[in-house]
């Protein structure tokens, strides 16, 4: 009597067991990464270490030549690319803590039973991220501008003469921008990382005595310190790419030059020099710097919570 196979195994026969199951849901994924992620980073290596050469007196077709590290010695005897990294360090030395602590508030605050209609709130606070960079610094460019601000001009009615892109605030007219557009997501991430904490922890603590000031200073924000961790690592990395604010707001002030950022010099240097082997060089220098910033604030951020520990 012939002995039949069941269905199931035939099926984990085809299949090979079903190994290949978990590298076929990887797939897409590596693609990806590798695509727009890995061979950007590759092609930029590899550009910066070439350079465009004409012959003669320019009527021939320019000659790519392999350069080696000219590009970045370029770079880095470029005055305002140089000076474009202290700007956006003291940009990002106010912009970041307010911004946290912004979001850090708003999140306590609708974690705790103070504020009324919540979800009406948080949909407020959330809405201006689901703005584009753009538009929004075209909205705040309208309210910038002396000649059609009601704000500006609100302000004059009550004697305080002020001009919001003159070359002292125009910096801090860019970061408001950011934090009006930013500070939403950050405390959705933080309000998020709050709902998950137990709440027997904070009974007990009031049941101690401990007022509603002093649980969120030493229970809840030292509990979700992962999450403010990656909310700041995400706002240094979006300040050290600062890019669609200030090219916005650049066509109504001439107090923002095309190398104001290290991206926009590096933009400008990539079209309207039409350099882009300079512009590569540029790009991986503005990356490693993004890097080590990073790396020196996970480092500092895990010391310190490890002194905090002990």
């Amino acid at each position: 009597m012939a002995v039949q196979t069941p269905p199931s195994a035939v099926r984990r026969r085809v299949l090979g067991g079903g190994r290949w199951i978990p590298y076929a849901f990887v797939t897409p994924f590596v693609l990806v990464f590798l695509t727009f992620m890995l061979a950007p980073i590759v092609i930029a290596l590899v550009n910066g270490l070439y350079s465009s050469q004409s012959s003669g007196l320019g009527f021939g077709g320019a000659e790519t030549v392999f350069v080696g590290l000219r590009n970045y010695t370029r770079a880095f005897a470029d005055a305002d690319f140089l000076v474009s990294f202290g700007r956006v360090a003291l940009y990002g030395l106010v912009q970041v803590p307010v911004m946290m602590v912004i979001a850090a508030v708003m999140a306590l605050l609708f974690d705790s039973a103070l504020v009324r209609a919540r979800r009406f709130f948080q949909f407020a606070v959330f809405l201006p991220y689901a703005v584009p960079g753009v538009i929004a610094a075209l909205l705040w460019g309208f309210f910038y501008q002396p000649s059609v601000s009601p704000l500006v001009q609100g302000l004059r009615a009550i004697d305080i003469d002020t001009d919001l892109l003159a070359p002292g605030t125009v910096l801090w007219s860019v970061a408001n921008v950011s934090i009006w557009s930013n500070a939403g997501i950050n405390m959705i991430i933080l309000f998020s990382a709050l709902q998950s904490l137990p709440r027997d922890t904070f009974e007990a603590a009031r049941l101690d005595g401990a007022g509603e000031l002093r649980i969120a200073l030493n229970l809840k924000l030292p509990m979700i310190a992962p999450a403010v961790l990656l909310t700041t690592l995400s706002t240094v990395i979006g300040t050290l790419q600062l890019f669609n604010e200030p090219q916005v707001l650049q066509s109504i002030t001439p107090n923002i030059s095309s190398d104001w950022t290290p991206n926009m010099a590096i933009y400008a240097v990539s079209t309207l020099g039409r350099d882009p082997h300079l512009g590569s060089a540029m790009a991986v220098i503005l990356g490693l710097v993004t890097l080590v910033v990073s790396l020196v604030l996970v480092r500092f951020t895990n010391s310190s919570s490890r002194g905090g520990a002990r």
